[in-house]
């Protein structure tokens, strides 16, 4: 038998063989690793799905491969790790009377089908729609718009009655446009002209990595389909630096130092305790609030940008939180994130605060909601009307984006001054 590809996970077409861990004539067992592949943005392994003897191995390191390709050939191979479609061949027994050839039978007329009531208008992006593996797979090689299809399970999910509807419906809107007029062509944009660079100058081409690609395809989605608003602010890190030189002036030579990061992200989890409406999704007519918060931090690498996952980060410690990001960065760096440490973030905070940043403006990690953005802080001298002092503190920029879908400005406003009161008044509980 052959072992194949397996489902590599949402949005992921192809992979690249890193690692090929056994060679012919290895004996095997079910679930061991054959071989390792790398995404763009994580690792993967694909397991024997069954035991027998290596015959053949049909990769090659750096080969790329896709969902269902061939990659492993196994003989004496015993049952397969789950139910398959050989498992349903027919008992050992008489074998079934042939049935005498037919001629070819006449064609089945087409009956034109009432068209269904629903619109059918795009609902949410494709990348975003919940579905089962199954139906994405269906999707992708068939060619339907998981977008347009309003979902009737639970949270929105599309399930295969929903699928079949909108099969029906795109067969009856087949059959009626030979009889009716075709609506007018919704109109496009202009197509940009062609420019011609190389006429004003030298000029050298970079093709752009797959990586890049998927970012630039996810952000043009999610700056499209979202409408942006985005609110600026300054918090005080005073406090929050004073607490941070105590902490970590008690930690061990074992345990990992506390960023201002960590700190953000603590204040971040616990303001979004306080509004569930920031720890969602919109999924076609309904907002999805996850009882759940997994933080996405943003990660510079030099492959570009990627946005590993903490989980539970409003029950973690402050060590906790430190150590983790810590792995991650350093699995985001090496290019060796799995691709669970990548899923399932329900708001993201990006930090541009080492990099010299002051105020930007974040793009909405579709399907999120919500976005943080921080840059650099610095000293500012501010003037208090009541007291008739001057004071110099330490002011940390901050830009909050929302879909403005799901939250209104002044739910932005109370948002941001949440966050700003927990970062400027830390609770030491939360250490």
């Amino acid at each position: 038998m052959d072992i194949k590809i397996p489902f590599l996970g949402d949005g992921i077409d192809a992979a690249n063989v890193v690692g090929i861990l056994v060679s012919v004539g290895d004996v095997v067992v079910i679930d061991q690793t054959l071989i390792e592949l790398e995404t763009d943005k994580a690792t993967a392994p694909v397991p024997a799905t069954a035991a027998g003897t290596v015959s053949a191995i049909l990769v090659s390191d750096g080969d790329v491969v896709k969902e269902g390709m061939a990659v492993v050939r196994l003989e004496g191979a015993g049952a397969p790790a789950a139910n398959t479609p050989a498992s349903n061949a027919a008992s050992v027994g008489s074998a079934p009377e042939p049935v005498p050839a037919k001629g070819p039978a006449a064609p089945t007329p087409v009956v034109p089908v009432a068209l269904p009531t629903t619109a059918y208008a795009p609902v949410a992006s494709a990348d975003s729609v919940p579905a089962s593996p199954a139906i994405k797979r269906f999707a992708l090689l068939s060619g339907l718009d998981l977008g347009r299809i309003p979902g009737s399970g639970q949270g929105g999910r599309v399930t295969w009655s929903d699928v079949q509807a909108y099969m029906a419906h795109v067969q009856a809107t087949a059959f009626q446009s030979a009889t009716q007029e075709a609506p007018s062509p919704a109109p496009s944009r202009p197509r940009k002209p062609v420019v011609d660079f190389g006429a004003f100058g030298p000029i050298r081409k970079q093709p752009l990595t797959s990586l890049r690609q998927k970012i630039a395809n996810h952000l043009s989605s999610a700056w499209q389909d979202i409408p942006h608003v985005t609110q600026f602010g300054d918090t005080c890190m005073d406090p929050i630096m004073t607490l941070r030189r105590s902490v970590n002036a008690g930690l061990s030579s074992t345990d990992i130092p506390v960023s201002v990061t960590v700190f953000v992200l603590k204040a971040l989890a616990k303001t979004l305790e306080d509004f569930p409406q920031f720890n969602a999704s919109l999924v076609a007519n309904e907002l999805v609030i996850k009882e759940y918060i997994h933080l996405g931090v943003a990660v510079d690498t030099e492959a570009g940008l990627v946005v590993p996952v903490i989980r539970d980060v409003n029950k973690k410690s402050l060590q906790e939180i430190a150590r983790t990001l810590d792995e991650l960065a350093e699995k985001a760096r090496s290019k060796s994130l799995a691709v669970p440490d990548i899923q399932g973030a329900t708001f993201t905070l990006s930090n541009l605060g080492g990099l010299g940043a002051s105020y930007f403006t974040p793009i909405v990690n579709a399907p999120e909601v919500a976005i943080l953005g921080a840059g650099r802080a610095r000293h500012v001298v501010s003037y208090d009307d009541k007291t008739g002092t001057c004071s110099n503190r330490l002011m940390m920029p901050v830009a909050l984006s929302y879909d403005h879908r799901v939250i209104d400005g002044a739910d932005g406003a109370r948002f941001m001054q949440a966050l700003t009161n927990r970062i400027e008044s830390f609770d030491v509980e939360w250490v």
